[in-house]
């Protein structure tokens, strides 16, 4: 499946802007979404090809959007790749267990993010 429509879920201005500009410089359509609820509301809505789900947000948090999206009948399809400060180990086996496919531990690398979106296409 080719990764053409990408949802950006993060609540800072700035780092979604960012990716949001790496992701159409290189092709992509680009969706946003600042909080965990309005990430599940829009991927069912919009269901794009890949999801870049930060962590820290207020109220649902991006380990919790993740469950719920990778579980849903509807949006289970969608791959979920985690962008996030968090750069424990515990936190990447968590994000992984609940339903991502990878985890970017910011800042992130522009080259770094393209191959990790290539390799799931």
């Amino acid at each position: 499946m080719a990764i053409k429509k990408v949802l950006v879920v993060e609540d800072s201005a700035t780092d979604r802007q960012a990716l949001s500009e790496v992701l159409k410089k290189n092709g992509f359509e680009v969706y946003t979404a600042e909080s965990g609820e309005e990430a599940v509301a829009k991927a069912g809505q919009l269901k794009p090809d890949l999801i870049l789900m930060d962590v820290v947000m207020p109220g649902t948090n991006g380990f919790q959007a993740t469950r719920i999206i990778s579980r849903n009948d509807d949006t289970r399809h969608i791959p979920v790749i985690i962008v996030s400060s968090k750069g424990q180990e515990t936190d990447k086996i968590w994000g992984l267990r609940q339903g991502a496919r990878d985890y970017i531990v910011k800042p992130v690398q522009e080259a770094d993010l393209l191959q990790k979106i290539s390799a799931l296409g």
